[in-house]
């Protein structure tokens, strides 16, 4: 059933067009995933769809009922906001004193899924992130039509990104959102729209449909390109031939011919062309001896030691606050441990990419900005200046000399990217690399790291971006415990689920042999049930757990869906009635 359609939407600053006749059909039960490179106009859209700003021409249709809740990248709140209160008084009204009570325990369940603790904190005392978690929890209390999210995984970590796919896996209402973070796209998303030079192509499945379609589609437009041009090339001989014959000629052929001529080629996005020189890396790298680092109680690195090999490609994860940029900036210089060395090998030279785009400098110009680094960049090609280096970064002559202030929050991201390794490094290490990055930027980059002819260690919580670049993880496990896995991020989750599994079945069995143990007034096939009944609830949870994926995946089969979401009920009533049975039969057994 339609939803809301955005109708011929036209949008331009100043002289530079964004969008240009853009038309966004949205249907009940579309989770739309809007992707395209920086700067072409993706969070104007949504800001458009949502009512925050207006088009300079188009309509957006929806009836009066669609209720609509949007996420803006950069929220606004006032100063003096409590945690608390900016969530639940910001949300629909509730009608008594039940309703009231229900919609604060919501509140405060997805606030502390989102990481939120300190619910009586004001605002200002938060970061970024913080605040961009509480805005993300203000849309989400609220029952809504449309939810509409622009970067709603930039500044979470692994677990709540989880926890945030099933959300809103499981929730009905349709969703448009803007997001980077590709396997997110993969799980949540049955519907691609990518911008592209302005125009806007649909794709139905989810991200690893798009590629499969946008492969097909350029394809069939180089195809016909090379039609035209061949037809062209004919219809070129056959004009160029003497009087005679075009005294001939049908009218009809020249128009035809002339129609070939002003036909423009499909438009092919340029790609970001990274081909950086690294410098000479000596066989002594960065040894970490020990080290230990704490702030107050808060201790975030506890008696660690490393030696970082020269072709290292290590992705450091876990929760927000743990200490994965603090061990970055120990590893770097920036700060020094409380206890234990780092010693620097004396050739090593190391690029940071950290969040905050180094506190850059908006009144410079594009090119001032990338001159302060290095004028040339050596690199197996020879030197390229830092003008021609732009270009290939997708900044072309005619924006070098733009106020840096005029660019877009991913040109910016990119724009200190290209500093970074105009620096030539021959380490680099990535703070949250993939925030505000456009996924093409991405991509090159990944295979850049991938050919970098140095170490490269990385915190992010883009998995699809660690799986990719890393060999070796770093998993902060608090109270300054760092474990090493040898694998990619993948890899280690599957190892890490394998052993809780492994320890849930430990305890499970640890806790019959226990209830053995007990005197108790339970019949022989109660004990022999009771024995059994844990194993049951493991399996109901993961035949649960296997079916909800398979609902995902039939989201546009709706007869398929239809029997799943049946057999899902019954499964839920069966892990429920089991559930009733173990706590019958453990108070039976404790109490009797």
């Amino acid at each position: 059933m339609h939803l809301l359609t955005a109708e011929n939407i036209t949008k331009a600053y100043s002289e530079k067009p964004l969008l240009k006749d853009i038309t966004l059909n949205i249907n009940v039960g579309d989770k739309i995933g809007l992707i395209g490179v920086n700067g072409t106009g993706k969070s104007t859209l949504l800001k458009i769809i949502a009512g925050a700003e207006t088009s300079d021409s188009g309509d957006i249709k929806t009836s009066n009922k669609t209720i609509i809740e949007y996420l803006p990248q950069d929220p606004d709140f006032s100063d003096d906001g409590i945690v608390f209160e900016e969530v639940f008084f910001k949300s629909v009204p509730r009608e008594n004193e039940e309703e009231e009570w229900m919609h604060e325990v919501k509140v405060k369940t997805i606030l502390s899924k989102l990481g939120i603790e300190n619910l009586t904190g004001k605002i200002s005392h938060l970061s970024g992130g913080q605040k961009k978690r509480i805005a993300l929890a203000r849309v989400l209390i609220n029952e809504c039509d449309l939810l509409i999210l622009d970067e709603p995984t930039n500044h979470l970590d692994n677990e709540t990104i989880q926890w945030l796919e099933k959300y809103l896996n499981n929730r009905k209402g349709s969703l448009l959102m803007v997001t980077h973070d590709r396997y997110f796209l993969e799980r949540v998303c049955n519907r691609i729209a990518e911008i592209d030079f302005g125009k806007i192509y649909n794709y139905e499945g989810n991200y690893e449909k798009f590629l499969e379609l946008k492969a097909d589609r350029e394809e069939r437009e180089r195809n016909t390109e090379r039609k035209r041009q061949s037809v062209l090339r004919k219809e070129l001989a056959w004009i160029q031939r003497g009087a005679r014959a075009r005294s001939t000629k049908q009218k009809a052929r020249i128009e035809r011919y002339e129609d070939l001529k002003v036909r423009k080629a499909p438009e092919e996005l340029d790609k970001v062309n990274i081909k950086a020189g690294a410098s000479r890396l000596g066989k002594k790298t960065i040894e970490l001896e020990n080290i230990s680092k704490s702030y107050g109680e808060n201790k975030l690195v506890d008696n660690f030691s490393y030696i970082l090999s020269r072709d290292d490609r290590i992705g450091i994860i876990g929760p927000n606050g743990i200490g994965k940029s603090t061990l970055l900036n120990i590893i770097s210089g920036k700060i020094e441990p409380d206890k234990g060395e780092v010693i620097t090998g004396e050739t090593v030279k190391v690029g940071y990419f950290g969040q905050g785009n180094a506190e850059m400098n908006e009144n410079l110009k594009v090119i001032e900005y990338i001159r302060e680094i290095a004028e040339y960049l050596p690199t197996p090609d020879g030197l390229v200046s830092a003008s021609q280096m732009l270009e290939e970064f997708l900044f072309p002559p005619s924006v070098q000399w733009t106020p840096i202030s005029k660019l877009s929050g991913g040109e910016k991201r990119r724009l200190y990217l290209l500093r970074v390794l105009m620096g030539a490094p021959n380490i680099i290490l990535l703070d949250e690399p993939t925030n505000d990055l456009d996924i093409q930027t991405l991509t090159i980059l990944e295979a850049y790291l991938e050919d970098f002819p140095g170490a490269v260690i990385a915190v992010s919580h883009d998995r699809y971006f660690v799986d990719r670049i890393t060999e070796k993880v770093f998993a902060f496990k608090g109270a300054g415990e760092i474990e090493i896995y040898y694998g990619n991020y993948s890899e280690y989750l599957e190892e890490k689920e394998e052993k809780e599994i492994k320890i849930k079945k430990e305890e499970a069995k640890e806790k019959t042999l226990n209830e053995r143990k007990k005197t108790s007034k339970l019949t022989y096939m109660e004990q022999k049930e009771f024995e059994e009944i844990d194993d049951k609830i493991i399996t109901l949870e993961e035949e649960i757990k296997q079916l909800e994926v398979k609902i995902n995946e039939a989201a546009k089969d709706y007869e398929a869906l239809k029997e799943l979401l049946k057999k899902k009920e019954q499964l839920d009533n069966k892990l429920n009635e089991t559930m009733d049975r173990w706590v019958y039969l453990t108070e039976k057994g404790e109490y009797n």
